[in-house]
This record gives structure tokens, C-alpha cells and sequence, in this order.
């Protein structure tokens, strides 16, 4: 077993997710795809939650709502909780987007998974059980929302 299991885990993780973005065919750019991944598991939510969740500030994610807004793929609402702020969510155009770009980076792996022996597609079978298990497990310490690409 790796002495950096963790850091090891994560760049492979990480190559995988830009190696299928590079070589999938969509015409949405990838930082919008990750919005609109994160605004759908983020639920409606404020533009200041979407911007802690992804690291950036409050300008850059009010710049990139207003173009996703845009593009009607998410749209906002009055937060019935406070009428000064808005929630944050996905239209049917966004999630239709997502999908698409979903379904791209899938075919672009499919090609490589087909090389795949039976034995190399049970073990990842097995790894993607324990991935979706580790990040259920109870955290230590308090994390911002995940912001994985889509």
C-alpha cells in the first residue's frame, strides 16, 4: 500500500476527470460545467454559498451566474428567508446542458474502458464503491461543498 494514498488517489482522480474534459466534444466551456454541477447538487442556493463552495470570490461567482443567467440555464429566484437575496438554480435548458456534457465525457472514456479486461473492470467497479463510500463517511473536520467537475 502507497504511503500517500490520499495524494495519490486525488491525482488520479484529477487526471481522469481532465483527460475525459479534453478529449469529450461539447460545446459548453468546462468552468461553466462545473457550475452547473455545483449549482445542482448545491439545490437553490445563494451566490455567496456558491461562491464559499468553490473557492472563488463573490464578484467572479455573481459574473459567472449572471452568464450562465444568460444563457437560460439557471435562473434566479427571491429567497423566500430573506427578500434581499436571491437563490441560485438550475432551468430545464441547464440541466438538459449538463447532461449533455455528461454524456460527452462519458463516450470519450467508453473507447478506453472497452480495453479493459473483465478483471481490471471489476477492480474499478470495486474502487468507484469505495470512493462513493469514502466521501460518506463523517468528515473530521468541517470542508467546503465538494467542487468536482461535472
Amino acid at each position: 500500500m502507497t504511503a500517500n494514498l490520499g495524494a495519490d488517489l486525488l491525482a488520479a482522480v484529477a487526471l481522469l476527470n481532465r483527460w475525459a474534459t479534453a478529449r469529450a466534444d461539447f460545446d459548453v466551456p468546462a468552468a461553466q460545467a462545473r457550475l452547473l454541477a455545483l449549482v445542482e447538487r448545491a439545490g437553490p442556493a445563494r451566490i455567496s454559498d456558491l461562491a464559499r463552495a468553490d473557492r472563488t470570490s463573490q464578484p467572479t461567482m455573481t459574473a459567472q451566474v449572471q452568464r450562465l443567467e444568460d444563457l437560460g440555464w439557471i435562473s434566479r429566484e427571491p429567497d423566500p428567508t430573506d427578500g434581499r437575496a436571491a437563490l441560485v438554480g438550475l432551468t430545464d435548458a441547464g440541466r438538459t446542458a449538463l447532461r449533455g456534457v455528461r454524456a460527452a465525457r462519458e463516450r470519450a472514456l467508453e473507447p478506453s474502458l472497452a480495453q479493459l479486461s473483465d478483471a481490471e473492470r471489476a477492480d474499478l467497479e470495486a474502487g468507484i464503491a469505495v470512493m462513493r463510500r469514502l466521501v460518506e463517511l463523517p468528515a473530521v473536520a468541517p470542508v467546503a461543498a465538494p467542487t468536482d467537475p461535472v
